[in-house]
């Protein structure tokens, strides 16, 4: 069977690639495989740099086809903040609940009218010491004043959706794996990833 590795160790994100994929009869693989690889540090200035750093700095280690995601969340009225930073928002330590406490409190005065926020995420497919494909897919939503909703990881429980009238927190999660912006993303890369993993012996 064929492998592809996911270049992340964020089980969350493992398991909703793979659910979006559902690839037949290619095994995905994360970093959690490979723990000899160490941390990658994400020090690129957009989503794209650390995708591709991340799907490169994998793939030369592994020597395996490896698709590789930088995601997260901007908001119109912190600047489009905080961007590349959103795992790590309430500091390097801190977790999902700190990261949305702090985006929260920024926010406190600022009214629903003014509370547009997209999720941007970028994949970048790789073969050792090459970029095959890089992609973009981004959702339009607003940020709620208090979390809403039990699924989903991240900030999911403040990215409300006003088609749905829920937040991603409250989508079940096979209807945000069609409309999310990593949905998004993956719908334009499937067919790539297919047709790099029959050509290509990695």
């Amino acid at each position: 069977m064929k492998e592809l590795v996911l270049a992340t160790r964020n089980i969350h994100k493992k398991r909703e690639i793979e659910s979006i994929l559902s690839l037949e009869q290619i095994r995905i693989l994360s970093l959690l495989d490979y723990p000899a690889l160490g941390s990658i540090k994400e020090d690129g200035e957009s989503f794209e740099e650390n995708a591709i750093k991340k799907g490169l700095s994998t793939a030369n280690f592994i020597h395996k086809l490896t698709l590789a995601e930088d995601s997260g969340l901007e908001v119109e009225a912190l600047n489009w903040k905080p961007g590349i930073y959103s795992a790590r928002f309430a500091g390097p330590e801190q977790d999902d609940r700190a990261n949305i406490e702090k985006l929260l409190g920024l926010l406190k005065d600022i009214p629903w009218e003014r509370r547009k926020a997209r999720f941007r995420c970028v994949l970048a497919l790789c073969a050792p010491k090459k970029v095959l494909e890089v992609v973009e897919g981004v959702c339009e939503g607003m940020i709620t004043f208090a979390p809403q909703g039990k699924f989903g990881f991240g900030y999911d429980p403040v990215f409300f959706l006003p088609e749905y009238q829920k937040t991603f927190a409250e989508l079940a999660p096979q209807v945000k794996n069609k409309i999310s912006h990593r949905a998004r993303a993956i719908e334009k890369i499937k067919g790539r990833i297919v047709q790099f993993m029959q050509s290509l012996d990695v």
